[in-house]
């Protein structure tokens, strides 16, 4: 029976926003003023609705109030909470700030230590409280123009807030993993719309706060079976604004992360709406010049597909080189690891199907001056699944890449690009030394015919190469590579 995919990931669930739910919390005005230069530790508010001039009185503890007495207390307690402080100034209102923190730990200590608390009057409170504090107007980004967030360089911008939201996540997160909780009493208030507002804070540019969203969606989506459907929907929404318009969110990679693990969860054979996923969401994902900000998490997800179901293989494929950069070297290194991640997965008849137009595109990164590039592409040979994978086919991959290798032997800038392609052909000719010979001839006869000189390797002539190499591999009768020989 398919759940909707709930993943065994516990915890660690993880990763954005939507086209058809529009933006109904940021409705605060716009920065105007450029922010210049990058201050070492970024700090700032959202514009919480202040509440003006309530004084909150410390309740007693719950150890110190009669048994009875203490399910009013906790509701009274849960109200006080829903007071709401202006924490762009750090100097105000500093008792009514210690008073709320105290009493938002004694909850927290109270729901996880004490049993049969949670009642069925306590749940609408405990989730307005939540909303209350939670749902609010996102600030817009400190650079809204300019590159985007880079993780190794930038700060991140922090909220203010913090002390308090920490508090409320860590206490909302304790309600709903108690052995207590109800979801037939509990999903009269965390429903739809609820989730919807929760989406809207993944855009936070604190990361502390969007890991703390992305267990919370998780636990909803484990517990809710009938908020599934639309979670994933609502999250395939954040996608499509993020890919075909904004290309702006900073919770790509957590949505991705909580989807890894939806996606581990789902039964087989897999729905024809998680294949459209894959290839009209995950897909697309890569085309966006943030890749880098989220690539680990989207790779992740789409092998986990192919882990299901190796018959989409081809289609995973093709779509990559489709979106395949042309002048960015560095995604172009990102998406050579993906593709060997993919290849891992794939089966080898999967891989006849897509084998010519892979090995066009991997002839064309030996070919990059970009050192790293190049280099990466030459690690395919260091993997022993792949090189199997070549060796079974090797009459239709050989003639592709061999241009490419000969040609860079001796041509290519960076020496150590000298060397990983003289074990990849050394490699090629100890698996089919006759096919090696007729590739030889025949890319010596197209440089005779177009008039240019042939190139040697290392200064050898390749008939003298092919004679006079080391094997550095174990090569069986069949042609298929063993190990390395040490």
């Amino acid at each position: 029976m398919d759940l909707g995919g709930l993943g065994g990931g516990g915890g660690g669930a993880t990763p954005p926003r939507a086209g058809t739910f529009t933006s109904r919390l940021r409705t605060g005005p716009k920065d105007t003023i450029p922010i210049v230069g990058k201050p070492p530790r970024k700090q700032r508010s959202s514009r919480f609705v202040v509440t003006e001039k309530v004084e909150i009185e410390r309740l007693p503890p719950f150890l110190e109030t009669p048994p009875s007495e203490r399910p009013q207390l906790f509701i009274k307690k849960l109200y006080q909470c829903r007071v709401l402080f202006d924490f762009n100034d750090a100097s105000a209102e500093l008792k009514g700030k210690q008073i709320k923190a105290q009493t938002l730990h004694e909850m927290l200590e109270y729901i996880t230590t004490q049993r049969g608390v949670i009642t069925e009057n306590v749940y609408p409170e405990v989730v307005n409280m939540f909303a209350t504090n939670l749902f609010r107007s996102i600030p817009p980004p400190v650079n809204p123009t300019g590159d985007a967030f880079d993780p190794e360089e930038d700060e991140p911008v922090l909220e203010l807030a913090w002390p308090h939201l920490q508090i409320v996540y860590e206490f909302f997160l304790r309600f709903v993993e108690s052995p207590d909780f109800n979801t037939n009493l509990a999903k009269r208030y965390i429903d739809q719309p609820f989730v919807l507002n929760l989406l809207e804070l993944f855009d936070s540019e604190d990361p502390r706060e969007r890991d703390f969203l992305k267990t919370t969606l998780h636990r909803i989506y484990g517990k809710f079976l009938n908020l599934r459907a639309f979670i994933r929907r609502s999250i395939n929404n954040v996608f499509f604004h993020f890919i075909y318009e904004s290309e702006r969110h900073n919770g790509i990679a957590e949505l991705l992360e909580i989807l890894g693990s939806i996606i581990n969860g789902f039964a087989l054979p897999l729905k024809e709406e998680h294949k459209t996923f894959l290839t009209r969401v995950l897909i697309p994902l890569h085309k966006v010049k943030s890749l880098s900000l989220y690539h680990p998490q989207l790779a992740y997800c789409v092998v986990q597909f192919l882990e299901k179901d190796p018959s989409l293989a081809e289609e995973v494929m093709m779509g990559l080189l489709k979106y395949w950069p042309k002048v960015n070297s560095p995604k172009e290194v990102m998406f050579l690891n993906e593709v060997e991640e993919v290849l891992d997965v794939t089966d080898p008849v999967e891989f006849q199907k897509i084998q010519v137009p892979l090995f066009q595109q991997l002839a064309r990164c030996i070919n990059s001056q970009h050192f790293q590039v190049a280099e990466r592409a030459l690690l395919y040979w260091n993997n022993e699944y792949v090189v199997n994978l070549m060796s079974d086919n090797l009459a239709v991959i050989l003639p592709i890449v061999f241009p490419a290798l000969y040609t860079n032997s001796k041509s290519h800038w960076n020496r150590t690009i000298h060397g990983m392609v003289y074990n990849a052909l050394k490699l090629f000719m100890e698996i089919n030394p006759d096919l090696f010979d007729e590739s030889m001839q025949h890319y010596k006869q197209r440089k005779i015919e177009y008039g240019a000189p042939v190139l040697s390797l290392y200064g050898y002539d390749l008939i003298s190469f092919t004679a006079n190499v080391n094997m550095p591999w174990t090569v069986t009768n069949n042609g298929k590579r063993c190990g390395r020989r040490h």
